[in-house]
């Protein structure tokens, strides 16, 4: 099929998490036989960040605003798929664009369900408004579990199916290097995210000064207090991350609270880690046991003093098994590939789905 994608960014994966998620998604889908064009708004923050310039598997094309959009009527209406992503730039009037010329699937794929939720109740359309939601044909979401019901009782979504997030398993593997750290975090800074990164990392950094920790990602103000043994790391680019994961003994997973919330809402950090044989700590939510099992894939941590226990008290013998058995268990059902296949599989139903509601119409 030819799929066209409007999403956040492709070209760049300076502080955003919607890069590495549609690069590892739509080369596995371009290796499926199928045609793809990435159109991302041109902005300054990410011009200047980028660390993809011509992928191998897509088209990727920049427009300045929605009347330069427009240039792509032609490949838009005759695509068999439009997706648009969440945190796109005034999405909601590029949904309206959209559903008004596509003639094919219209799908809305957010990276950010919880957080969207949350703007909606606010009365914040950002990105996405009620009224465009039922003219999606299908709503695909990071977030599985009882909020996709929601979505579609709520919201009146024809069909709201879970997308998680994933891992290119061929880029993302065990490497043979030193290790450096102790404990590890790699993600942009949250206000939300901030305390538990206090509680579960940074008290830990203070009662274990012999170990050795680190925190990487952008946009952490300069007012935070690190500890001495806690090493700063700006940005980590995507073809780094397996270096830096088997750089670390453990790494932590930290959950924004709207998600934690939500439940069902796995980090891209969660595949990663575990694909690359690195033992994760996570914080707690409803549905993790459903994709790794605490203890024996994925150590959980509530205080300080489990963070504490993990590091003290796991052997490198028991670590090491958890990150394989973690890696085993994601190579199995958590790969860009798999993620392509559902895909694949969820346009299809959605276009018999349309096609039905027409008919039922009529």
């Amino acid at each position: 099929m030819k799929l066209v994608v409007l999403g956040l960014s492709l070209s760049s994966s300076w502080g955003n998490g919607h890069a590495t998620t549609f690069r590892a998604l739509l080369q596995a889908f371009a290796e499926r036989g199928h045609d793809i064009l990435f159109l991302e708004r041109d902005v300054p923050w990410y011009r200047t960040q980028r660390d993809l310039q011509e992928p191998d598997y897509c088209r990727l094309e920049f427009y300045n605003d929605l009347d330069d959009l427009r240039r792509w009527t032609a490949e838009i209406a005759g695509a068999d798929a439009v997706m648009v992503g969440s945190y796109v730039p005034e999405g909601v009037e590029v949904a309206r664009f959209v559903q008004e010329v596509a003639d094919g699937t219209t799908t809305f794929y957010d990276i950010d369900t919880p957080v969207t939720l949350a703007k909606l109740r606010r009365g914040d359309f950002e990105y996405l408004s009620p009224e465009v939601i039922p003219g999606f044909d299908v709503y695909l979401s990071f977030t599985g579990g009882p909020t996709l019901d929601f979505i579609e009782q709520f919201y009146a979504s024809p069909a709201a199916r879970p997308l998680y997030c994933s891992v290119d398993a061929d880029r993302y593997r065990p490497l043979d290097v030193e290790q450096r750290w102790d404990l590890s975090y790699l993600g942009t800074y949250s206000d939300d995210r901030q305390p538990t990164l206090d509680k579960l990392l940074n008290a830990a950094a203070r009662a274990l000064p012999h170990r050795r920790f680190c925190v990487a990602g952008p946009q952490y103000p300069d007012g935070i207090s690190w500890p001495a043994n806690v090493e700063r790391i700006d940005h980590v680019p995507p073809a780094d991350h397996p270096a830096f994961y088997a750089a670390s003994r453990f790494t932590l997973n930290v959950t924004r609270a709207d998600m934690i919330a939500a439940g069902w809402s796995p980090s891209v950090r969660l595949f990663e880690a575990a694909a690359c044989a690195t033992p994760v700590i996570s914080d707690v939510w409803d549905g993790l046991d459903s994709l790794l099992q605490p203890g024996s894939e994925i150590l959980l941590a509530r205080a300080t003093e489990d963070v504490i226990a993990a590091l003290e008290g796991v052997g490198l013998d028991q670590a090491r098994e958890i990150g394989q058995t973690a890696r085993k268990r994601v190579l199995a059902a958590h790969t860009a590939r798999h993620r392509a296949e559902e895909l694949e599989r969820h346009l299809a139903d959605a276009r018999v789905g349309s096609a039905k509601r027409v008919r039922e119409v009529a």
